[in-house]
């Protein structure tokens, strides 16, 4: 698992994730997340180049959205492959975490 922190401008911080967020990928990116969270209100996660995504990934993520919510922030996630996208709107997560196609769409949902 690999992730890229991003200023996408606007005071929107976009997490850039690549590989599998399995467990072993889930638990390398924990404590990124948790920074990211801590330090920042609006967060874009780019799900693009994710190919496996456990229940400790979707952990997570749910905790990072919980932790930006909790000051007044948002989470969205951006563009994940189908197998992805199947697995987080099956678990529900996309009652807790929106899902969106475009960057402008992700934009829009973290600064409304």
């Amino acid at each position: 698992m690999e992730w890229k922190v991003v200023d996408a401008g606007n005071g929107i911080t976009l997490v850039e994730l690549s590989g599998r967020m399995d467990v072993a990928g889930a638990l390398l990116v924990d404590p990124a997340f948790a920074e990211v969270a801590r330090d920042n209100t609006s967060v874009i996660v780019d799900l693009a180049k994710v190919d496996f995504l456990a229940s400790l990934g979707i952990r997570t993520l749910v905790s990072a959205c919980k932790t930006l919510r909790a000051k007044n922030g948002g989470m969205v996630l951006l563009t994940p492959q189908p197998n992805v996208e199947q697995v987080l709107r099956s678990s529900g997560i996309d009652t807790i975490i929106p899902i969106v196609m475009t960057r402008e769409e992700a934009e829009a949902g973290v600064l409304a």
